[in-house]
Order: C-alpha cells, then structure tokens, then sequence
C-alpha cells in the first residue's frame, strides 16, 4: 500500500471513530431538535456541585443514589431563631417535603446554591426581607460521623487495653491487631514524641498519640463510600490545630518566651523587628497544621470523585468513548483508592511529627 493509500484509510478510520463516538446520541434522539437540546440540557451534570455536595457537611447522611432512588438518613434539626427569640428543633425530612412544594417550613429553609449561606438553613427577617442564619445546633453528618468516629476509637484503645491487662510482663510479645496498635503506639512514642521532646514527654504523649491515632483512623474511615469527610472539613482541623496551639504555648517555658520577644546573640536594634515576626508566627504555625491537613483530604476526595464523574459525563458524548474511558476512570479510581491509604497514615504523621516540633521548641533546656 503506497503513502496516499495510507493517508486516506487513516482519514477514514478517524472518520469512523468520530461517527461510532456521536452515533448513539444521533440514532436514539427521539422527538424534535428542541426537545433533544432540552433533554440534553436537563441531563447535563454539574460535577463541580456533585463534588461539593459530597464532600461538604451536611443535614442528612447520604448513602447512595440521587434524587428519589437516594438513600438517606435526615437528622435532627436544632435552631434558635433570632428573629423570634425561639427554639425550634425538627427533622431534617421537613424541610425536604416543604423544599418539594415550594414552601418553608415554621419560617426556615434551605439556602439555594447562588444564595448566601448556600446549603445552610436560613430564616426571614420581615424587618429587613433578607434571610439570615439561626444559631445553629443541628447535630449534621459531620457532627455524628465525629461521635462514631470517636467511639471506635475508644473500643479500639479499650480492647487493647483490657488485652494487656489480661497478660503477664514475662508473656510473649502481642500479635495480630494488637501487635499492630503497639508498633503504631511505640513508633509514635519513640519516633516522634521523644526525638522531639526534650523534655516533660509525658506531658504532651497523651495528646500527641490521641491525635495520631484520631487522624488517622477518620481518613481510613473517610474512604468508605458515604461515610463523613472529616478532616476534609476545615473546622475540624481548626479544632485540632488550635489544640496543638494551646499545648504549643500555655505549656511553654521562660527560654521560649524569651526567645521569641528578646533573643540573645542579635543586634539590639533588631530584636522589636524579629519579636513582631517571632509573634506573628505563633499563629502561622497552626494556620499551616490547619490548612496542610484540610487541603490534603479534601483534594484527594475531589480527584477520586471527579474520575468516578468521567464515567457518566462520557456516557452523554458516546458509547465508544465511554467504553474507553471507563476502565481507565476505574484504574485511576482504584489506584487513587490505594494511594489515599498511604496518604491517610502520612498526613496523621505529618501532623502529629510537627506538632511535636513545635511543642518541643516550647519547652527547649535551660542554656548553661
């Protein structure tokens, strides 16, 4: 076959691709052009709010499925309205039937996407015909996936516990689950706390292995299918950066102090300019603790969501090129899957190791 014969049957088979790939859409459309645009309008999926909806807090525990095929848990709703200097406390189901007639429900709804406080439950002011936020006391998916959280952490450390003490010193060494909390436990202590610490280590062990341990057991159980996205949450490493800020500098001695606001072995002249910066820092640290967690968390949750989205955003262009795209959003699904594991003990590590720096350099030994 000579170059020309080449070049037109590879024009050719690209041709075909093209037409195998927007053939489907073509060969069933059914009805007028219009009604095909409207359809295809109506069907077209928002990924951007698909992955927020997911991984943002939320008044129900969602499962699985959308719309009516969806299963939902709605919890329970806990407002004190400033308007009418009231408390309110009903389901979260409520709110849904009164969303689907285009009413509210005793005054409240929820706030659109577009609208101020997005997702939020939102009230009327008549005096200003805005609406506003209630106090809210709503115990939402976060707020329980904490408390479940919490709770297996405990009967996990409460088994482990209530096995030793089952033992004798001279018994052999623990295997299985509790071998593994031990070396878990023991490189935390050793490799972490003491290497960090030079001194007062009991002080601040309790702390930094609950914060290990709680870190990294909520990533783990984030990458269950409808679980809680913890700490792809900023306010619950907010919580947690803001811990490892009170350890940091209610536990800090005078050599810290003074450290930071007139440090030997520096010009005079400059010690108020290095004391401001010095200053400033005590709060940039836990920004960075806060900001390093959430942002790492929550990026993996959007990637994974966005390549399971490619599957069904394919499936609107084509069967040909969904059926390419799918095994490899799976692959990458999967791959990113097994990468998160790794990602979940890093960042529990991570955490915790800088946490013991900065609590370490607030307690250095006294200079001779």
């Amino acid at each position: 076959m000579n170059y020309k014969n080449k070049v037109w049957m590879s024009c050719l088979t690209m041709t075909l691709v093209v037409l195998m790939a927007f053939a489907p859409a073509r060969l069933f459309a059914q009805g007028s052009e219009q009604e095909s645009v409207d359809e295809a309008a109506s069907s077209k999926i928002d990924m951007t709010s698909l992955i927020l909806d997911h991984i943002s807090d939320s008044y129900e525990w969602h499962f699985c499925g959308e719309g009516e095929s969806a299963v939902a848990i709605p919890l329970p709703i806990l407002l004190y309205s400033k308007v009418r200097s009231e408390w309110f406390f009903f389901s979260f189901k409520h709110l849904e039937e009164a969303e689907e007639h285009h009413a509210t429900y005793n005054g409240f709804k929820i706030a659109e996407h577009g609208e101020a406080n997005a997702g939020k439950v939102v009230e009327l002011n008549p005096a200003t015909g805005e609406w506003e936020r209630p106090i809210d006391l709503s115990l939402t998916k976060n707020a329980v996936g904490l408390f479940l959280n919490s709770a297996i952490l405990i009967a996990i450390i409460l088994y482990c516990a209530s096995w030793y003490k089952r033992r004798k010193a001279e018994d052999e060494a623990p295997r299985g689950f509790v071998g593994l909390i031990e070396m878990l436990v023991s490189m935390v202590y050793n490799d972490i706390i003491k290497a960090n610490i030079p001194q007062h280590v009991q002080r601040y062990s309790g702390y930094l292995l609950c914060a290990f341990f709680f870190i990294f057991l909520t990533n783990l159980i984030g990458l269950i299918p409808g679980s809680a996205n913890l700490t792809g949450n900023i306010a619950v490493t907010c919580v947690l950066a803001c811990c490892t800020f009170l350890f940091t500098n209610i536990g800090g001695n005078k050599e810290y102090w003074k450290e930071i606001f007139w440090a030997d072995g520096m010009p005079t002249w400059l010690k108020p300019i290095m004391a401001v910066i010095e200053f400033f820092g005590l709060f940039t640290k836990p920004v960075a603790l806060m900001i390093r967690l959430f942002a790492n968390i929550m990026a993996g949750h959007a990637a994974l969501l966005a390549l399971i989205g490619v599957i069904f955003i394919t499936a609107q262009i084509g069967a040909l090129i969904n059926g390419i795209m799918t095994p490899l959003s799976v692959f990458f699904a999967i791959f990113l899957d097994c990468l998160e594991l790794l990602v979940a003990f890093i960042q529990a590590y991570v955490f915790t190791m800088l946490s013991a720096v900065f609590i370490g350099l607030s307690v250095p030994k006294h200079h001779h």
